[in-house]
């Protein structure tokens, strides 16, 4: 036997260790760090002069009367209320939509593939701007309701196909069993097709959430202060373009960093046996 070579469990830990959430937070550290070292570089070659002693402020301060939030994480709950919010209804819309299109109804897949089409091949800001400009006076909607009906809507989208490809993955043979029991459509997919399928579509809606915070700084362009928003204004106040843009792109790293950790847990949680 050779000894030079490893064995087998050290090589299921390196393989582990790079499937985990670590090594996708490793990887995003150092890429942080060379944009970081690039963008200072930059900096001193055009004479930049630094101050994120100013930062902080911007953030939080601290009064007589305790903590008070700054513009930037003002903007950031901002974002957090809109993405969640929005995440539910994607969710909800992109159930539904994956049921229709494996329906047995003409219809009800006639109106999934007619919505899948328009909301994948037409840009996110567009749909912005015709659910605000467009229905938003005809139904009533403001901004903040307008952002999160085109975000939900755009989103359900790709979500639906995440949601199809769960169920379809589920064998054939266990809703043929199902039916043979005399279970109804419903019991079938809430007890024995949806529990499975999270299994599998578990990651790539993680993924799919993770994209719906970063699309969410495009509600910016219909003056919702969010995160993207706050930060705009600050630097037209401040003219602190480096340091504001790069708290920014730290909060919204922070962010996605989480939601990959959880969902790297929540896979673990939620393997097969």
């Amino acid at each position: 036997m050779d000894d030079s070579c490893p064995p087998a469990s050290v090589k299921r830990s390196v393989a582990s260790f790079f499937r985990s959430p670590l090594f996708d937070i490793a990887q995003f550290c150092i890429l942080i760090g060379i944009l970081g070292y690039l963008a200072v570089e930059s900096a001193a070659n055009i004479g930049y002069n630094w101050q994120w002693y100013q930062i902080p402020k911007y953030i939080y301060s601290t009064t007589e009367n305790g903590i008070v939030i700054g513009p930037l994480l003002e903007g950031l709950l901002i974002t957090l209320k809109i993405s969640g919010i929005s995440l539910i209804f994607a969710f909800i819309i992109g159930l539904t939509t994956a049921l229709f299109r494996l329906s047995d109804s003409f219809v009800a897949r006639w109106l999934a593939t007619i919505y899948l089409e328009i909301s994948r091949n037409t840009p996110l800001l567009i749909q912005i701007f015709f659910i605000y400009f467009v229905l938003g006076p005809t139904l009533g909607l403001d901004r903040l309701p307008s952002a999160i009906l085109a975000l939900s809507l755009f989103e359900g989208a790709y979500t639906s196909e995440i949601f199809r490809s769960g169920i379809q993955s589920v064998a054939r043979g266990q809703v043929e069993a199902a039916n043979s029991l005399g279970l109804s459509t419903y019991r079938t997919y809430r007890h024995i097709v949806i529990p499975q399928a999270i299994r599998t579509v578990l990651p790539p809606l993680t993924s799919q959430a993770i994209s719906l915070v970063k699309d969410s700084a495009l509600v910016s362009t219909i003056a919702i202060y969010d995160l993207t928003m706050q930060a705009q204004s600050l630097i037209a106040e401040t003219y602190l373009t480096f340091e504001i843009w790069f708290a920014v792109a730290a909060i919204y790293l922070s962010i996605t960093l989480f939601l990959s950790v959880v969902v790297g847990f929540m896979e673990k949680r939620l393997k097969l046996p």
